[in-house]
């Protein structure tokens, strides 16, 4: 951004107003820390894109609701994502239950859109995202703004309504307990 760029706010109040010409510089803005974010939560780049054009979805409908309270759309929109993503979770999980029900077919993957950095990057991911969702709710979701799209603690206090202090608390006893499930699974010791 430069200088003559309009920050995020004015966009914001450009696009609320109907420009789509303001949305797409926040779109450009923003697109690649919302993907990023997705992926860290879905390991999967293709949910990843999903996600980040859900994300805008919403954000486009709500522009002239939403007020922005930092100078920053990022946390919104990191917000908005986030429960993008939850909501599809919960979803798929309601359709596998279902599934279960009725009897599965033998999935076909198709492999034409893999590529081997992207499923080495998923794998990890995952590994990472198993390890994650054995912390609490609460340190997860600061863990992910702060440290994988880093949102600064005080953005991060503002979008999850809690003190700053209450944010750096939760990250860093998510890092902690993350450190110690690492050196577990390398040292092969059960605590």
């Amino acid at each position: 951004m430069t200088t003559e760029d309009p920050d995020d706010g004015a966009l914001w109040s450009q696009a609320a107003g109907g420009s789509a010409h303001a949305f797409g510089v926040l779109f450009d803005r923003h697109a690649k820390a919302v993907y990023n974010h997705c992926f860290r939560l879905t390991a999967s780049w293709a949910e990843a894109e999903d996600h980040l054009q859900a994300t805008f979805l919403v954000a486009w409908r709500k522009r002239a609701e939403v007020r922005l309270e930092r100078e920053s759309a990022l946390p919104w929109l990191l917000a908005v994502a986030t429960n993008v993503v939850r909501n599809e979770q919960r979803s798929l999980g309601r359709r596998l239950k279902n599934l279960r029900r009725v009897g599965e077919e033998p999935a076909i993957p198709d492999h034409a859109d893999l590529v081997v950095d992207r499923l080495d990057d998923q794998r990890r991911m995952n590994e990472l995202l198993g390890a994650v969702a054995k912390l609490p709710r609460n340190e997860r979701e600061a863990l992910a703004l702060c440290v994988w799209s880093q949102v600064s603690y005080a953005d991060a206090a503002a979008v999850l309504g809690i003190t700053e202090g209450s944010v750096r608390a939760r990250v860093s006893k998510a890092k902690s307990k993350l450190q110690q499930q690492h050196e577990l699974v390398h040292t092969g010791e059960d605590r």
